[in-house]
């Protein structure tokens, strides 16, 4: 009896110690600044403008979680990644939260033993080439190089669509965007696949953008969104309703310009948006205002997304099936009550 109350005693610190180490919360609180993984340089998504400040429609997902945890959207490290370091540093720690174009697959769950906080932004794969080509479809790419950045999941997507359509698809797989950037613009392949939206962004970095064109074809499903660890439910629930309130307070009409009458409102679910009733920021661990200080920091989600990506933006990206699902697109977050 003796032995086995001991290993049970034994087995209860090893848990106690483990809900301590996952108890992401507590640690950004105390260390008064939130550690998150970025793109190392993706216009529009996570890049350093020319006062040398980051921007973008993933810093600003950090920037509305530090809003809501610190009070303060300021209160950010960025910590650019590469595609292939941005999950070990998750992993290992060395950072709270990864808002950087990630895929949401089973397997980065499974194996990786990470976790999406739902979907930013829902996109799909594509193709860029030069207007040049007179190129009017993926179907017409033949035996065309195609230059990707390895280790992403457009390397198997752009595998599966040439096999399946017997095209003879010759991969140039490059460590980097900008050596993918570079090949293509050198002429050393045809086209660039990846993600639609970073098509956009990459398409002006080259000479001269307007000579190149993202073609319709979309031959993935590639839903992108925040990422954390496995095994802390609480910081896990602090980003994904983070990344909620933007989409709720776009659906509630509550934008930095409508704020403050939202304070004042009287509807039930405005009111449970912006604090005045119910408790539902102390159950997540946070201020009553968690989601108004996130609104007066970015913005809502179209505010965001329109100033970021958007059609009035440098890269003009369609809104399309990221509109909210009242107005025809797919864009749905669950209810504050």
């Amino acid at each position: 009896m003796k032995k086995f109350a001991f290993a049970l005693a034994a087995a209860g610190a090893l848990l106690s110690a483990s809900l301590a180490q996952a108890d992401t919360l507590s640690e950004v609180k105390a260390r008064g600044t939130l550690k998150c993984g970025v793109n190392q340089g993706l216009d529009g998504f996570s890049a350093k403008d020319d006062k040398g400040q980051w921007t973008g429609f993933d810093v600003d997902l950090c920037r509305a979680v530090a809003a809501a945890v610190l009070g303060d959207a300021g209160k950010v490290e960025y910590v650019p990644l590469s595609a292939e370091a941005r999950f070990p540093a998750l992993q290992k720690g060395e950072i709270d939260l990864l808002s950087r174009n990630s895929t949401w697959t089973l397997s980065r769950e499974a194996d990786l033993k990470l976790i999406f906080a739902g979907v930013s932004y829902y996109d799909g794969q594509g193709f860029l080439v030069p207007i040049a080509r007179n190129i009017n479809g993926a179907l017409e790419l033949g035996s065309a190089k195609v230059c990707v950045q390895a280790g992403t999941t457009s390397v198997l997507n752009a595998r599966d669509y040439a096999r399946q359509n017997n095209l003879q698809l010759e991969m140039i797989e490059l460590p980097s965007v900008d050596e993918v950037v570079k090949s293509y613009a050198d002429g050393k392949c045809d086209v660039i696949t990846t993600d639609v939206s970073q098509l956009y962004a990459l398409r002006l970095k080259l000479p001269k953008p307007a000579d190149h064109i993202v073609l319709p074809d979309v031959i993935s499903k590639e839903p992108l969104g925040p990422v954390v660890r496995q095994g802390d439910d609480r910081w896990l629930n602090v980003v994904k309703w983070s990344l909620y309130a933007l989409l709720n307070a776009e659906e509630l009409g509550i934008s930095t310009a409508t704020l403050d009458q939202a304070l004042a409102s009287e509807k039930p679910d405005v009111k449970r948006f912006v604090g005045t009733e119910g408790n539902y920021g102390e159950q997540l661990g946070l201020g009553k205002d968690w989601a108004v200080l996130i609104v007066k920091s970015v913005g809502n989600y179209g505010e965001v997304f329109e100033r970021n990506i958007g059609a009035t933006s440098k890269l003009g990206i369609p809104r399309g099936i990221n509109q909210l699902w009242s107005v025809g697109g797919i864009q749905y977050a669950p209810p504050i009550r």
